[in-house]
């Protein structure tokens, strides 16, 4: 059973910042790719940045320089700094990650996700 567990979200003004952490846990063997969604409401579901295991990162235009991801390999761990938060960064996010156990195979995982509120 694996698990993605997420946590860091809350309520900031524009400007602020937040950062958000997703640890995966179970029977891992490897875990691939790692990311972040979001899913706002009246939206569809956004790929806000993505990181290989390798390190390669990669953003959605509307956060390039503003939001940072990064992993911990060694704690199964995925971040995203969010700075300079704006009101449209409003959202529901979501940790996914590409994982090989050794019942599944390589499958995708996701989070229950965690709410991110800007006010203006």
């Amino acid at each position: 059973q694996v698990r993605l567990v997420e946590s860091g979200g809350g309520l900031v003004q524009a400007g602020g910042s937040l950062r958000l952490s997703c640890a995966a846990s179970g029977s891992i063997f490897r875990i691939n790719a790692m990311g972040w969604y979001r899913l706002a409401p009246g939206k569809q579901r956004e790929l806000v940045a993505s990181i290989t295991s390798g390190g390669s990162t990669n953003y959605a235009d509307s956060v390039k320089g503003r939001f940072t991801i990064s992993r911990d390999n060694a704690k199964n761990t995925v971040y995203l700094q969010m700075n300079t938060l704006k009101p449209e960064d409003t959202a529901v996010y979501y940790c996914n990650a590409d994982i090989v156990t050794w019942v599944r195979g390589t499958s995708g995982y996701w989070g229950q996700g965690t709410q991110v509120a800007v006010s203006s």
